[in-house]
């Protein structure tokens, strides 16, 4: 007896061609790429850390913090005030008067830095007894307002640290009082010279007075003795020396100082 094979027409084979592909195209992958999500999760992941299984939970890296931003121009002053203070200057002492007969004001230390002023803390600091004006006399009792340079400083002790030329002196002592009734003693233990009417690049001591002796000098940052200066800026010991510590003048340092309806003009 002959055994007929089953007739499959070409019309089945391609049937069952087809259905032998489509079978195959959804067999599950042996091992399936990760999804892009995936992938990048594991691309931004950190290693495990030394002493942890090689399953342990993978780090998330974290971005570094950004930068502080500090103000371009220095706060409260006006235009005027601004266009005094040089180019190349980066650190400014800026004395703030509490209004324009106190003899009490604020001091704040400024530094250029990323294009901006970054501040210091803010101090507690005398000036002149009947404070501020716009054109200083010899014992007038104001402080003048303006922008000034910082290039010496001295005092009755050593050095403590300034890159300033520091001239160290005992003429910086003395027995006065005050307009309080209160010592001066140790007022002068550290100055720093205030570029008005001075001769720039000389002791604290020095009396040239290039406009005039009429027009005052002598005007100093020193210690503070708890009351009113002739026409200093005075802040406490301990913030002597750090100023004296801070200033440079490869930074060109300048105090700008007067009460602050004259600053922000």
């Amino acid at each position: 007896m002959r055994l007929h094979r089953p007739y499959i027409s070409a019309a089945a084979a391609v049937v069952v061609s087809s259905l032998g592909i489509a079978a195959y195209q959804h067999l599950p992958e042996k091992n399936p790429a990760p999804a892009p999500e995936t992938a990048a999760v594991v691309q931004d992941a950190a290693p495990p850390a030394s002493g942890q299984p090689a399953d342990a939970p993978a780090t998330p890296r974290t971005s570094a913090p950004p930068k502080p931003q500090y103000p371009e121009l220095l706060p409260g002053l006006g235009p005027r005030t601004l266009s005094r203070i040089p180019a190349d200057t980066r650190q400014v002492v800026l004395v703030r008067g509490a209004g324009k007969e106190s003899a009490k004001s604020k001091v704040v230390f400024y530094e250029r830095v990323d294009g901006g002023w970054r501040p210091g803390a803010v101090w507690d600091a005398h000036n002149g007894y009947k404070g501020w004006t716009d054109k200083h006399y010899a014992g007038d009792l104001h402080s003048p307002i303006g922008v000034f340079g910082l290039t010496d400083a001295g005092g009755l002790l050593a050095d403590p640290g300034t890159k300033l030329t520091y001239h160290r002196s005992n003429g910086f002592s003395t027995d006065a009082r005050g307009f309080l009734g209160e010592s001066l003693a140790g007022s002068f233990d550290y100055v720093i010279a205030i570029n008005y009417n001075r001769q720039p690049g000389t002791s604290p001591m020095n009396g040239a007075q290039p406009m005039g002796a009429n027009r005052g000098g002598g005007i100093w940052i020193h210690v503070d003795h708890g009351g009113p200066t002739h026409a200093c800026v005075s802040i406490a010991k301990a913030h002597m020396k750090q100023l004296l510590r801070v200033l440079d003048p490869a930074d060109h340092p300048v105090v700008v100082m007067g009460d602050s309806a004259s600053l922000a003009r």
